[in-house]
């Protein structure tokens, strides 16, 4: 299976140079193949694939020669990055959905580049960049696997080095035990044994600070060094928000597989749900596509199984004698007349969601 490590970069002034005149390189070739490929189908309904637009780079790094202070392979994937777009593009309109044509992307806009192949080694805890060099690499756990590719990374708080490695699962003890998680906005997560994982908000105790930070941006001119400045604390805070959550579904997932050998969840639409707008800004802080994505990916692993299952009334049904009890978003204690079973909204959810995966 494939694995991802992320550490972060430390460059010196020179090298962050370097990095940026990359991108902005990268993000030229980019453009050039974009327009190429619509004036390629505008004028001679011709559709270009990566293969004609890669035999092209030797001409093109002629007539611009700063094209040589980028790596080539690092170039030939920019061309493949804009063959996918296309590829998404097409898919996307064959499905009957909202087709998005690929889009230019300014600089600012284009942030990573990868080494598909080569150009990249470790030594002695720096990270050896071609056309780049020697960079510092905070190493805070160890590398592990076939290292695939390296994907250098711009972000708000600073550089990333992610390396997508093959290795082979590490399988945990089998386990009997299933549970069944229900996702709400109270708590984060609720598990069919009666265990809440309380939701931190960390957007909603930061707005405050977003907010101020806002006015900041909206108050100052255009253009100017002070605005930007203030750009990039606004950018820094709304990526620490990022990473909080991050954690906390890292580890909530990591609690639930290594004690339970299958987890059952709810399949649920979180776009459609984002259409709510009184709890849209709740749903997005919640971050529970984030938290199905990691659960899974730690899940297949340790050899364990995630189970989706419908989320149709899970909360109105009875997970004592199966009737139905209707009753509003803001009742958060089950109580069924019918057979007396009373307990919370949350766990009577996920018990139901855990009948329905085991069934």
């Amino acid at each position: 299976m494939f694995k991802a490590y992320k550490y972060r970069l430390y460059p010196n002034k020179e090298q962050e140079r370097k990095l940026n005149e990359t991108l902005w390189l990268c993000s030229l070739v980019y453009n050039r193949c974009l327009a190429e490929r619509r004036e390629a189908w505008k004028n001679e309904r011709r559709s270009l694939t990566a293969y004609d637009q890669i035999k092209q780079l030797p001409a093109w790094k002629k007539e611009g020669p700063r094209l040589n202070q980028v790596y080539s392979q690092v170039l030939q994937d920019v061309v493949r990055r804009v063959d996918k777009a296309f590829q998404a593009f097409f898919h996307r309109v064959k499905a009957g959905e909202k087709p998005g044509y690929p889009r230019f992307k300014s600089a600012s806009r284009y942030d990573s580049f990868t080494y598909p192949q080569s150009g990249f080694q470790l030594q002695n805890g720096r990270l050896k960049l071609a056309k780049i060099g020697l960079v510092k690499i905070k190493l805070h756990r160890p590398l592990q696997g076939k290292v695939k590719t390296l994907t250098i990374h711009r972000k708000a708080d600073g550089w990333y080095a992610c390396f997508s490695v093959e290795v082979d699962p590490v399988v945990l003890p089998p386990s009997d035990k299933a549970v069944g998680v229900d996702l709400g906005l109270e708590f984060f997560a609720t598990t069919s044994d009666g265990e809440f994982f309380p939701s931190a908000k960390y957007l909603r105790k930061s707005e405050r600070n977003l907010k101020r930070l806002q006015r900041m941006v909206s108050r100052r001119q255009k253009g100017s060094r002070r605005r930007q400045k203030v750009v990039r604390q606004l950018a820094k805070a709304h990526a620490h928000i990022a990473n909080q959550r991050r954690d906390m579904a890292h580890k909530i997932a990591r609690s639930l597989v290594n004690r339970y050998g299958l987890i059952a969840i709810e399949a649920l639409n979180v776009k459609g749900m984002l259409r709510n707008h009184r709890l849209a800004k709740s749903i997005s802080d919640a971050g529970w596509g984030l938290f199905i994505n990691i659960l899974k990916g730690k899940a297949a692993e340790a050899g364990r199984q995630v189970v989706e299952v419908n989320p149709r009334n899970t909360s109105q049904i009875c997970s004592g004698c199966g009737c139905i009890v209707e009753k509003p978003l803001s009742q958060r204690w089950h109580k069924c007349p019918h057979c007396g079973t009373s307990l919370h909204r949350d766990v009577n959810a996920a018990i139901n969601i855990l009948h329905r995966a085991v069934a």
